[in-house]
């Protein structure tokens, strides 16, 4: 077989191509080989090499369950929040923090934007043999956190971009102080959240997910603890739990950061002179990144919509605008934390399928994402029991009125009734983010949060009462928007799937005929 290196299937960043030799035929690193083909000789560091050559189940397993429990431990900081806010100022702490999500989400979509796309590009670049590529990606990353952030704590500091953001959240008088003040100090230590989420996925790349799951843990504590004392012992209410999250922010950044000024034998480092900013790399890191800031940024606009819908259909239901905030808090944080493990999946395969796919391993990625989607529907199936045989307690579990744990339990029984579809298009979306197929992702990622799920929130209102016969009021239809919409995501999502399988399979057809297609 020729050792001419296989034409790149992923968008160029505009450094220079790697030395190294084409994958063996059937997409499997060669027998008794140490590395992928593919590595090269800048290939180096073995806990890299071993995602090319070492058994996928164990590898899947040893990144996924720390990336599993760090994501669980990452949605935890809203729950936290949420349920000190709830026990110590009732409706009006989870009314505040309900207001305040769709900016807090639109700060996660820029972490995620930032450190996910650079993730990707790396794991690539590491895959190719290119350790040097790998931490220009790296460096440029946490450039674009620090100018994230300056733009963040500008936009706090303005009164009337910051006020148009709480009206466009839908805040009534009585909670617009609270929600202002949480959001105006978590705008200030965004820096903090950027850099422990964005450069965290860097540690897992590397081959580290202990650790990676380690600088989320660190940060839990903390944040759990000072929520504690500021909000239960001290009595901050709204701000001492803003800030009790980021002193969470800072002690899990500090970890991260450490770990790659530091850390001993990692194969990439934070170097001074990779954090110029180049913009070919920036460009690519956007590109890459992009499907999960769509996730995100999707999530936000469809939590303004809903907060719009639930403030105008509330006021007319016995609940009250108000209340029907509190509830919709409620679903939004235990929907935020299932869908976290499952996204801890999709997260925990990105360096193994970019890995495999930049050395041209094709039978290593069609394993690692059968089993990772596998795994996924299983980890939903679970949460999705629990949710239909548990609502009221995890209901009542956030402080809040036995009226309301009644209406919150049919919500959440109905918003997360197709919960068993969303492993599948959560990992198959991630899939093509994974392997440099940027528009298939977004595309993919878009349909379930906004081509098919803001329409259904202005349409359901209007459908579901009169097929029900009057027994559902238009805030009560809201919540069939969304199992409507996983449905229609995943269908669809199937349809790309079927047509990649068939590519892949093409592809080694092709590899297995040599370069010449002979």
């Amino acid at each position: 077989m020729s050792t001419q290196q296989p034409h790149t299937l992923v968008p160029s960043d505009g450094l220079e191509p790697a030395e190294g030799t084409a994958a063996p035929a059937n997409g499997e690193a060669p027998s008794g080989s140490s590395r992928p083909a593919a590595t090269g000789p800048r290939g180096g560091n073995e806990k890299v090499i071993r995602m090319g050559t070492a058994s996928i189940p164990r590898l899947i397993t040893e990144f996924a369950i720390p990336s599993v429990v760090g994501m669980v431990v990452n949605g935890s900081y809203n729950i936290i929040d949420s349920m000190f806010l709830g026990h110590a100022m009732g409706e009006i702490g989870l009314s505040a923090v309900t207001v305040a999500n769709p900016i807090m989400i639109v700060f996660m979509a820029l972490s995620m934007l930032v450190g996910n796309g650079g993730n990707a590009l790396a794991a690539l670049r590491l895959g190719e043999g290119k350790r040097q590529q790998a931490e220009v990606a790296l460096g440029n990353v946490v450039t674009l956190c620090l100018v994230l952030w300056v733009l963040v704590a500008a936009m706090a500091a303005c009164p009337p971009v910051l006020d148009g953001l709480l009206t466009l959240s839908s805040a009534t008088d009585d909670v617009r102080p609270y929600a202002a003040s949480f959001i105006r100090i978590l705008c200030f230590g965004f820096v903090l959240q950027c850099l422990s989420m964005g450069v965290n996925n860097f540690i897992r790349t590397s081959g580290a997910p202990n650790m990676a799951l380690g600088t989320m843990v660190i940060g839990l504590i903390g944040a759990t603890a000072f929520n504690y004392l500021f909000v239960l012992v001290l009595d901050w209410g709204v701000v001492g739990s803003a800030v009790a999250t980021l002193c969470g922010q800072a002690m899990s950044c500090a970890a991260v950061l450490g770990y790659f000024i530091f850390g001993k034998s990692v194969p990439m480092r934070i170097r001074g002179r990779y954090l110029r900013p180049n913009f070919r790399v920036i460009g690519t890191i956007l590109a890459y990144g992009f499907p999960s800031f769509a996730v995100q940024a999707g999530l936000a606009v469809v939590n303004f919509v809903l907060n719009y819908q639930l403030v105008r259909y509330g006021a007319l239901s016995p609940i009250g605008a108000e209340d029907a905030l509190a509830s919709i808090g409620v679903v939004n944080r235990v929907g935020m934390f299932t869908v976290m493990p499952i996204i801890g999946v999709a997260v925990s395969l990105q360096p193994l399928l970019g890995f495999n796919y930049g050395a041209r391993l094709i039978g290593r990625v069609r394993k690692i994402y059968g089993l990772g989607v596998a795994g996924a529907t299983v980890i939903a199936c679970a949460e999705w029991l629990f949710i239909q045989l548990f609502p009221a307690v995890i209901a009542g579990a956030f402080g809040i009125s036995e009226q309301l744990v009644e209406f919150t339990a049919f919500a959440l029984r109905i918003q997360f009734l197709m919960l068993f579809v969303v492993g599948f298009q959560i990992v198959s979306a991630n899939y093509f983010q994974a392997t440099g197929q940027p528009a298939k992702s977004i595309f993919l990622t878009l349909t379930r949060q906004i081509i098919f799920l803001v329409p259904l929130l202005f349409f359901m209102p209007h459908l579901m009462p009169g097929l029900s016969g009057s027994t559902l009021d238009g805030l009560d239809a809201l919540y069939f928007a969304t199992p409507v919409s996983d449905f229609l995501s995943a269908f669809v999502t199937a349809i790309f799937v079927l047509f990649e399988l068939r590519r892949l399979k093409r592809m080694q057809q092709v590899m297995g005929k040599g370069p010449t297609g002979a």
